[in-house]
């Protein structure tokens, strides 16, 4: 089992949600509101007067054999809309409850 991290601009949400239900992936946790950049390219994420827009962060459990599936839907939709901002990372998950 893997955990899959995304962290994305808030004009994303629909469709990744879209993406976790095609994908079979039931679970999630949620943040509807972060604040980040990215460590090369890409707009700022701060919700001020300079940096209005905002991301948000799901993290869902998927089965190993899920993992690519879902991150090519995640990098289709990062590829057709680039300046909006959306990541994955992959962590192992050793134990749950």
């Amino acid at each position: 089992m893997k955990a899959v991290f995304i962290a994305f601009d808030q004009a994303h949400y629909e469709k990744i949600l879209d993406i976790l239900e095609k994908r079979n992936c039931r679970g999630f946790t949620s943040w509807e509101t972060v604040q980040g950049r990215g460590t090369s390219t890409g707009e700022p994420h701060f919700g001020s007067h300079a940096w209005p827009s905002m991301a948000s962060a799901i993290i869902t459990m998927v089965e190993d054999d899920r993992v690519a599936p879902l991150l090519d839907s995640l990098r289709s939709l990062d590829e057709a809309k680039p300046m909006l901002g959306l990541r994955a990372w992959v962590l192992p998950v050793e134990q749950s409850i």
